[in-house]
């Protein structure tokens, strides 16, 4: 097979390597065989935790910093990105609202908030950028994106007099009222990255499916379910949109609904975080004349094939391209790796070892298991 060109388009392996750091991995073991080609690094995410860092990479930026607080209203400084011109900028909602920053203090799946994620929007308008890439996972919180919006100047009236912006209070929201809203709020462009596509509401919606993740009871989920299904009514009423729609949109689940606040009031668009990923690095572009792809992560199972980063490779690769998936684990059998139209898939597992001894040595392990894929290919 004759190879020219090798693109290395992967997602981070959680615990072991970023994605820049995979990516210059699969770069050096292809280049041990095939030394003349023209390799491209391509760090790659989702639109879930890891996407700042693999777009500051492909942007060649560093991240800046901002005093924001977290989900519960402790101070913390944030990450967040933008491109070299200053116009596009990229912020992971988890540094404003991220349930690990929280994990010190037990769950509070109630009183849990977005405003910290909203400190940083502010701090973004303030500069002057023209588009926000708003990447919504990871989130300790379930408010629909009121304490969002609330950090961003709007106010929020309720029927009692109890403090903060927590999911526990979505039923007492009375109105919102977005005449003190940032001036640029609404002539910036809103993007949302999503991974899922739950809708706001009911037996798949936010507060069922994810809130017990951030320590929900089971009436805690009531109470957040039925919150986020009043405020839905309240941003309809205000927004014009139709109420029914908002809870059953999929991809309004995400985040806690954080998507319910931006959308209708913000003219935020909504859509999967690997198509967001893929038009900001050039993806398409990048793959056109490949004649080799190089992806991975650290686990690939059927979760890979619908919407991660795998999916995005594959569905995008030029068709005579082979297409090799390189993991830390491989949950897929060959029958498996073959129908979803990957060439194949290896483990950087080189035989018996520990977990910490494989996280150790993942990037050298990445680059050993791609110069042995790429061998095969050397005919």
């Amino acid at each position: 097979m004759s190879i020219e060109k090798i693109v290395c388009v992967p997602d981070s392996f959680k615990g072991s390597a970023t994605a820049a750091q995979a990516a210059a991995a699969l770069a050096a073991g292809a280049r041990q065989v095939f030394p003349r080609a023209e390799v491209v690094e391509l760090p790659f995410a989702d639109g879930g935790e890891g996407t700042l860092d693999a777009l500051l990479a492909v942007w060649g930026r560093e991240a800046e910093t901002v005093e924001v607080v977290d989900a519960i209203g402790r101070p913390r400084t944030a990450r967040f990105g933008r491109s070299a011109d200053g116009a596009t900028a990229i912020l992971e909602a988890a540094e404003g609202n991220g349930l690990p920053h929280v994990s010190d203090v037990g769950a509070q799946p109630l009183r849990a908030d977005t405003y910290g994620v909203g400190l940083i929007a502010r701090h973004l308008l303030d500069a002057g950028v023209e588009e926000i890439l708003l990447c919504i996972g990871g989130s300790a919180s379930t408010d629909g994106g009121l304490g969002l919006l609330a950090a961003l100047g709007a106010r929020i009236d309720y029927d009692d007099d109890a403090a903060g912006f927590g999911g526990g209070r979505l039923h007492a929201v009375r109105s919102i009222d977005l005449e003190g809203l940032h001036p640029a709020a609404r002539g910036v462009r809103w993007r949302i990255a999503v991974d899922v596509d739950n809708p706001l509401t009911g037996e798949r919606g936010a507060a069922a499916v994810f809130g017990p993740q951030k320590g929900a009871s089971a009436a805690d989920v009531a109470t957040l379910d039925a919150g986020l299904s009043h405020l839905a009514d309240v941003v309809a009423a205000h927004s014009g949109a139709d109420a029914g729609e908002l809870r059953a949109t999929a991809g309004f689940g995400a985040a806690g609904g954080m998507p319910l606040a931006l959308v209708p009031l913000l003219s935020a668009e909504v859509l999967p975080g690997s198509r967001l990923v893929a038009e900001a690095v050039g993806l398409d572009a990048a793959l056109a004349d490949a004649d080799l792809v190089l992806t991975g992560e650290g686990a690939l199972d059927t979760q890979s094939l619908g919407g991660k980063v795998v999916d995005a490779v594959r569905t995008r690769a030029p068709g005579g391209a082979a297409v090799v998936v390189i993991a830390g684990t491989v949950k897929l059998t060959a029958a498996d790796v073959r129908a979803a139209g990957l060439t194949a898939a290896f483990s950087i597992a080189p035989g018996a070892a520990s977990l910490d001894e494989l996280l150790a040595a993942a990037p050298a392990l990445i680059e050993d298991a791609a110069a042995n894929a790429c061998a095969l290919l050397d005919r």
